[in-house]
């Protein structure tokens, strides 16, 4: 009998050809895709973000859970209640125009999304108006948008000037993150909420969605 313990394991380690059959094999045995999401592949994560803050793992280890993570969502996110998804929250992701790394922001993407929230990704190098555009267009609760690069941090600005202009700022929250991003800059450009790693990202979005 397939358990819970055992995918969050799969999870934690990135045993990728692991998780689509265990998460098939709870289902099958009557598991909901609800307990799968918020209580096994959260948790897994949140053990993955725990080890990478203590420097147990580093990047390729954090990229492979990551991975594996989206294996077993492929078979679990289809098959969940969005009414009861508890979370319900909206994210339009992505790097800002000028800037191609989006390692963090896949990171990111994969904790969010093992949340339980609808993750809309842009990818990276995203022009400014197409982010301000796609959160109006799915009714976004949050903007998230990460750079490395400090030529690229005045496109953040532009959106919180975007967002006021269309009378919608408060009403679409914004995040801000990556190496280049400090929270002094988020709170002079008007930002809601900045994450200095994934960790802390997942945290501040669910504060922003209260």
């Amino acid at each position: 009998m397939a358990t819970l313990d055992q995918l969050i394991e799969v999870v934690v380690k990135g045993k990728i050809k692991e998780a689509k059959p265990l998460t098939e094999e709870l289902m099958a045995g009557g598991m909901t895709a609800k307990t799968i999401i918020f209580e096994g592949l959260s948790k897994a994560m949140e053990i993955v973000g725990a080890k990478y803050e203590k420097k147990e793992y580093y990047l390729p280890q954090v990229l492979l859970s990551a991975q594996t993570l989206y294996q077993a969502l492929d078979v679990a996110l289809p098959k969940l209640d969005k009414t009861s998804a508890g979370a319900q929250g909206k994210v339009v992701m992505c790097v800002v125009e000028g800037d191609v790394h989006d390692i963090g922001k896949n990171i990111v993407k994969a904790m969010l999304t093992g949340a339980g929230l609808t993750i809309f990704d842009l990818g990276r190098d995203v022009p400014i108006k197409n982010i301000v555009e796609k959160a109006m267009a799915e009714h976004a609760n949050i903007i998230a948008t990460s750079t490395l690069m400090t030529p690229t941090l005045a496109g953040m600005k532009e959106i919180e000037r975007m967002l006021k202009e269309a009378g919608k700022k408060g009403a679409v929250k914004t995040m801000v993150g990556g190496g280049a991003v400090s929270k002094d800059f988020a709170t002079q450009i008007g930002a809601d909420g900045f994450g200095y790693d994934a960790n802390e990202a997942v945290k501040v979005a669910m504060d922003l969605l209260k």
